[in-house]
């Protein structure tokens, strides 16, 4: 990752999202990119391979433009029970 691509995102927080899925493994996503998702066997595991793939996502223009203006006040996940 570039220095000014990582001044950019030092600081800024990004909203993920774990679950644990049938076969025991944690799968994380990051909804503000499309397609960055990654999973891992345990939940540091998880975080840390999401964080290489938000890395990876951000070397495209596309999500690069995302970032520029993505700045939340406030991020929330709530669950809905039927």
């Amino acid at each position: 990752m570039t220095k000014a691509l990582l001044a950019k995102i030092k600081n800024k927080k990004f909203p993920i999202i774990v679950e644990k899925d049938e076969s025991g493994f944690y799968v994380v996503e990051c909804p503000v990119f499309r397609g960055c998702y990654t999973q891992g066997k345990t939940i540091d595991a998880a975080l840390k391979n999401i964080r290489e793939v938000i890395e990876l996502c951000l070397k495209e223009s596309e999500n690069q433009e995302i970032l520029e203006s993505y700045n939340p006040e406030e991020v929330g996940l709530y669950n809905i029970t039927f």
